[in-house]
């Protein structure tokens, strides 16, 4: 493990993001316009009284929430992995005398840091305009952080896992997008988990999509508390460990395959 090396990549990474920031703007944007519009149509819905336990101003502090622990917590690096597996450019990745988990690692935080400086001037003027039902306390806050860093890593490593397949087939992205397509669904963007139906619930809390986004969310908006709370902690530890494994477990097999040309 070169520290030092793996910090001047994450730093050149960086700047090169930022030379085109624009562009990931614009992508900031995109991931950001689906909540937005369930937001308006929850906190519509509910009025001037409540809908599910949440009021006008818990569905607004919900969603501000979740639009920031979704940027936070999407790891776009997945996305390319597959792709420079495919054409050979993973070699470079290879050759370096630096982990491999350092590449990655680069484009976590080049990504993160340039979506924030666009996400938080926008939740920041939204939260001002709408007005959010939401209150801090140390512990709340201290259990959201350590929720979402083990959210962060679970979806980045059940992603990883699934764009390794890439040493087998063309069609990792594919997954990809039904992974996505589950987030959506299970993970609290279409609406909170406990207003969703008895059986997309229970699936949820039992698949990992809840565990990477809208966990985190419920513990600072105060949804999730006692039993539940400890309960979804030892869920999202026990997914991690899985894609942790299945992600060592992949690449150690796919390494063994793989030939490349080109790069």
């Amino acid at each position: 493990m070169n520290l030092r090396g793996g910090l001047a990549l994450i730093r050149g990474l960086w700047l090169s993001w930022m030379q085109y920031r624009g562009f990931f703007f614009v992508l900031a944007f995109g991931i950001m316009i689906p909540p937005l519009i369930y937001l308006l149509v929850w906190s519509t819905a509910a009025g001037e009284g409540s809908l599910g336990g949440y009021t006008r101003g818990g569905f607004v502090a919900y969603y501000l929430v979740l639009i920031l622990v979704n940027q936070i917590t999407f790891a776009q690096v997945n996305w390319t992995v597959g792709d420079m597996i495919r054409y050979g450019q993973i070699n470079h990745i290879l050759l370096r005398p630096l982990a491999p988990v350092f590449d990655a690692l680069a484009s976590e935080v080049a990504g993160k840091t340039v979506f924030l400086v666009f996400d938080v001037p926008i939740l920041v003027g939204l939260a001002i305009i709408l007005k959010p039902e939401l209150t801090f306390t140390f512990e709340k806050s201290l259990l959201f952080i350590v929720a979402l860093l083990l959210a962060w890593m679970l979806r980045f490593l059940w992603g990883y896992w699934i764009a390794l397949l890439a040493f087998w087939t063309a069609r990792a992205d594919a997954l990809l997008t039904l992974q996505d397509s589950l987030i959506f669904l299970l993970a609290g963007q279409v609406a909170p988990v406990s207003l969703l139906p008895g059986v997309l619930q229970g699936t949820a809390t039992i698949l990992p999509f809840r565990y990477m986004v809208a966990f985190p969310v419920e513990i600072l908006t105060g949804n999730i508390t006692g039993t539940d709370l400890a309960n979804g902690f030892i869920i999202q530890v026990l997914w991690l460990i899985a894609a942790g494994l299945l992600t060592i477990f992949i690449w150690n097999r796919g390494l063994q395959r793989y030939a490349g040309f080109g790069g």
